[in-house]
């Protein structure tokens, strides 16, 4: 097992992993104290922090596989209908901020361990790869199907990026607050990313090898602070004649609601339209979700 020099990956750090020999790629993650302080900027209930937990966990795992330092990935499910009509994650640069909104009311009409459909009913996730350095943009959008968040992700690789998929996830509650775990596998028979899939081959001798091993990966495994990352992934991989690790981009909670960046977002309006958007005082309020801030923006 090939391991780099920089220390083990613990919480609120991602993993990098290759199994050359297989052609697979992927990620490992444990959130503690960036989840948490996500989490609590909202009094979330229960069913809706599960659910949030789960997408900061997957966000964390697919934004890095973006080798664009200033690019920006976004996990998004939304609905019409729904319990939950919006929840939207994304990741930037080792920054992750993650926001649902729900009908509590309705949510507490479904018990305490609702299902994905009852949550979004004929909703949709769309995931949105931004590249800061040419500004461009690749958007999938799929339905959102399947008994969690990690199956829709999986669906979403396999129908809009053709490259077979694994993800399993696990989230803990206690009294010192949330950790999750997750883990990421993908084939890529053409040894390249980026390379024009005209198949997918779920039945390639080396992704069935691979996908049977990290599916063995259990929800006690995902979360326990005492079994580090690189420990984890040789767990599963250890006959293979060699894995290559490396600890990845340490995460913060990330948000980029400032009076500046507002006043700058404001000032591209029509000095009409901000004249509208005015209280009594001349101020225009805006409100992060993300982090349940309001700013007052004054412009000149």
């Amino acid at each position: 097992m090939s391991v780099s020099d920089q220390p083990s990956t613990g919480f609120d750090c991602v993993m990098h992993f290759t199994l050359p020999d297989r052609n697979a790629r992927g990620r490992a993650v444990r959130l503690g104290p960036v989840l948490d302080t996500i989490l609590a900027a909202h009094s979330y209930p229960a069913p809706v922090k599960h659910l949030l937990a789960q997408a900061l966990a997957i966000t964390a795992l697919l934004g890095t596989l973006l080798k664009d330092k200033e690019g920006q990935l976004t996990l998004q499910a939304q609905t019409q209908d729904g319990v939950i009509d919006l929840l939207v994650c994304d990741y930037r640069n080792g920054e992750l901020r993650g926001y649902v909104r729900h009908d509590r009311a309705r949510l507490d009409e479904l018990g305490p361990n609702p299902s994905l459909f009852s949550l979004f009913g004929d909703g949709y996730l769309a995931i949105t790869f931004d590249l800061g350095s040419t500004g461009e943009r690749y958007q999938g959008v799929v339905p959102l199907e399947g008994e969690s968040l990690a199956e829709a992700c999986e669906q979403y690789f396999l129908q809009s990026e053709q490259i077979p998929t694994l993800i399993r996830v696990a989230v803990q509650h206690g009294p010192d607050g949330c950790t999750a775990g997750a883990l990421l596998l993908q084939h890529l028979p053409d040894g390249e990313e980026g390379r024009e899939r005209l198949h997918v081959q779920l039945d390639h001798p080396e992704w069935e090898h691979v996908s049977i091993l990290a599916g063995s990966i259990s929800e006690e495994e995902l979360l326990d602070p005492a079994l580090d990352l690189e420990s984890m992934v040789w767990r599963l991989f250890h006959e293979e004649r060699e894995v290559r690790v490396h600890s990845g981009r340490v995460l913060t909670r990330g948000c980029r609601c400032t009076v500046d960046h507002y006043r700058d977002i404001l000032s591209r309006f029509a000095a009409s339209e901000r004249a509208e958007m005015e209280d009594e005082n001349g101020q225009i309020l805006v409100d992060c979700s993300f982090c349940s801030r309001q700013f007052a923006i004054e412009i000149d």
